[in-house]
């Protein structure tokens, strides 16, 4: 049960507007970290997927150009991060 409320408890995430991508990453981290100390497999590639799908759009052109020079399937979480 903790762990579908901690899965829960990602899906609802959406970055705040007065949030930095590392305040924001650090918090999806933190919860995905419970779940793997629970046992439940969580690979960071969902994290990615959640970063850039909820960022405000004032990244947007950031994630053009990882789009433009990265296969975002494969892309490592430390490199969304540092593009950022």
């Amino acid at each position: 049960m903790q762990v579908l409320n901690l899965m829960r408890e990602i899906e609802i995430q959406r970055m705040k507007e007065i949030e930095t991508i590392k305040q924001y990453s650090d918090k999806l981290l933190g919860i995905a970290n419970k779940v793997r100390l629970l046992g439940t497999q969580f690979l960071d590639s969902k994290i990615v997927e959640k970063i850039l799908v909820t960022i405000p759009e004032r990244y947007e052109a950031s994630i053009v150009a990882l789009e433009n020079t990265e296969n975002l399937s494969k892309i490592t979480l430390a490199k969304v991060l540092h593009a950022l």
